[in-house]
């Protein structure tokens, strides 16, 4: 019988945790990367819960923070501080949504391991901190879910990594929002299955 996604973050929340999660290491010795998917439909409820999540992670006081990352957010920041925005919305009206998409993914270098997001998020880890990347449905398709926990894996190896994806994680294969297939995954662990 399959878990409610209510208590699939009832087993999140108990692996968060442990040490074990934060100390844990893969066949490798890399750091282990995550993967939380869910229906796209219950995108306000899990954005409910990784907001609970990580209030209580600050109120825990052990030192075993949650940092949430909003790819979104974190794109929409690069491009106001860059001076793109304005001038993104302007190509938009004249180059169409699918130009747009190309040249700001250019821009942000969303495809290198020393990427302006890669960076963002790397610039901001703590010790001992968790990451939850989010915003994933958000941004597709300029910012692809492998393409993002891929270089992340390159240039983030000191905490564990947890995104939370709006679709279907086999284990090996992506499939954003139930219907469009990513490229696979196979470094990620199935979280709370």
């Amino acid at each position: 019988m399959a878990k409610t996604l209510q208590e699939r973050f009832d087993t999140l929340e108990k692996e968060l945790q442990k040490p074990s999660f934060r100390e844990g290491r893969g066949l490798a010795n890399e750091v282990r990367y995550y993967i939380f998917d869910y229906p796209a439909a219950e995108e306000l409820y899990v954005r409910q819960q990784v907001a609970y999540l990580q209030r209580k992670s600050e109120a825990s006081g052990d030192g075993s923070r949650i940092l949430v990352f909003d790819l979104y957010e974190i794109l929409l920041d690069i491009l106001r501080q860059k001076g793109y925005l304005e001038k993104c919305f302007a190509l938009e009206q004249q180059k169409g949504f699918e130009k747009v998409s190309t040249v700001i993914a250019n821009r942000v270098r969303v495809n290198a391991t020393d990427g302006l997001i890669v960076e963002y998020i790397k610039e901001r880890i703590m010790p001992g901190s968790t990451v939850f990347l989010t915003g994933i449905g958000k941004c597709y398709p300029i910012i692809r879910s492998h393409t993002i926990i891929n270089n992340l894996h390159l240039a983030v190896d000191s905490v564990p990594v947890v995104m939370f994806y709006p679709g279907v994680f086999s284990g090996q294969e992506l499939i954003l929002f139930g219907e469009i297939k990513d490229d696979n995954y196979y470094r990620a662990i199935k979280l709370a299955p």
